[in-house]
Parts: C-alpha cells; structure tokens; sequence
C-alpha cells in the first residue's frame, strides 16, 4: 500500500504503482506525457489538447467542470489526477466512488514546481520529473527581466461580457510577477472588472479560457484608450506543468515588446 498526500493535504491510498490513470486536467495530462507516460494514461478531457497525439487517440471523459461519470467507471482507473480550481467539488465526490483521487492545487511557482516533483512520486517517474523542475527553474532564472525601473501594470483579462481579470492569489498573478509587471487588479482570483476604477499601462487578452476577437479587442480599446493592448498566449501564464519549461521564451519575446 502506498500513502501520498495530495496539494490539498489529503491522504491517497493506492495499492500500487498507478496503471491507468485518468486526467481532469490539461496542463498535467500534458506533465503525464512529458514524464514518459503512454499506455498507463487511459482518459483524459475534452480540453486535453497536448500531446495532440493523445487528444487523438485517447479516450476523453467529457470536460473539467462536467465529468462523464460512466465513462470513467468503464476504464476502471486506479488514479485520478484532479485539481481543485479546475474540477468541481461535486465530480470529485463521485470521482472519490470510483478510484483514488489526488488533487492538485497551484497557486505560486513553487506550488507548481512541488505538484510535478509529487506526480513524478505517484507515476514512479521521480528522476524525470526532478530533471524537468531543474530545466524549468534554469530556464525562469534566465528569464531577462529589466531591472531599475517599476513594474508596468497589466490587466490581464480572462472573460468577456462581463469582462473578467485575474486577481491576486492565481497562478497567471505569479507569472506576471515573474515577468516583472504588476497586477492592477487587487482582489483575490477572477473578479468584474470596472473599467473607470482602474489605469492600466497594458490590457493582456489571453487566448483563453476566452477567444477575444479583432471585436472585442476594439471595445477594449475603447474603454482603456491609454493602455496598449495585446492579445497572450494563455497556456504560458496559466498552465503549470511541462508547459512552463516553454513558457520564459514567449515570456523574453513579451517583455521585449512592452519595455
């Protein structure tokens, strides 16, 4: 019997090495691959689109709010890897019925640096992965973030109609940090943005979880006319992974753009 805590502290009981493993979540489906991973991942979601070889061929078990139960009983897991922002508290009870569940919750950069140290633990692929946060760490060392002068302040939104920006307390808050820009939203998570409360230098459109159009970024334009604005790669700030090995060269190509 192994016994590992997950992010959330809680004690997971496997009775081996995990076999088949279903994802819930994108970022780590990806993680799961980099790892060296293949045959033991037997679902994964409808928003799993890297390795797009799996996104092809392996069996997806609806999305990260809306899990189809049925099929996750039909590929009898023995590990279920969850996260706690990105699957409901409603799934993961149903989920807890079927195999064992290990969450994930990340919020900074060593939170993320931590999960894919404890998925190489649960996968028996700890050399990989402690290989894979030692590039990422290198990698975000070598990060040329100008030094000397303020941060400049982003709005990095997420949704619109509302429009939605990310706050204090999320991973992409920890990515604009390590960017060396400042967050102009001060509340915690994702709240409504107003836009006459607030000045930013810079408006980011990440790419997702919403597609901003060449119209939405008109209106945008309009309602921030003293900001620049510009459309991100969103799985460079939000996914914490392998993603993050990636992720400082986008980041050296945006920061040359808006020194």
């Amino acid at each position: 019997m192994i016994n590992v805590k997950d992010q959330l502290g809680n004690i997971v009981h496997l009775s081996e090495v995990p076999k088949r493993i279903i994802s819930l979540v994108p970022s780590q489906t990806e993680l799961l691959f980099d790892l060296g991973l293949k045959d033991e991942v037997v679902g994964i979601t409808k928003f799993c689109v890297h390795p797009k070889e799996w996104f092809d061929s392996k069996q997806r078990v609806g999305g990260t709010k809306k899990v189809n139960m049925g099929l996750v009983v039909s590929l009898q897991p023995d590990l279920i890897i969850a996260n706690k922002e990105e699957n409901t508290q409603e799934d993961i009870k149903a989920l807890r019925e079927i195999a064992p569940v290990w969450i994930s919750d990340v919020v900074t950069y060593e939170d993320a640096l931590d999960m894919i140290r404890q998925v190489g633990m649960l996968t028996a692929k700890e050399e990989e992965a402690n290989r894979l946060v030692s590039e990422i760490d290198a990698a975000f060392n070598a990060l040329d973030v100008p030094t000397g002068k303020p941060g400049k302040e982003v709005l990095y939104c997420i949704w619109n109609d509302p429009l939605m920006a990310v706050g204090k307390d999320t991973f992409i808050d920890e990515m604009l940090k390590k960017c060396g820009y400042s967050n102009c939203i001060y509340q915690s998570r994702y709240p409504i943005v107003e836009p006459p409360s607030i000045d930013p230098d810079y408006v980011f459109l990440s790419s997702e979880p919403f597609h901003f159009n060449q119209s939405h970024e008109e209106q945008i334009r309009k309602l921030f006319p003293k900001a620049s604005v510009i459309r991100v790669d969103g799985e460079a700030f939000s996914w914490y992974g392998s993603r993050m090995l990636k992720s400082p060269i986008y980041f050296e190509r945006l920061i040359n753009q808006t020194v």
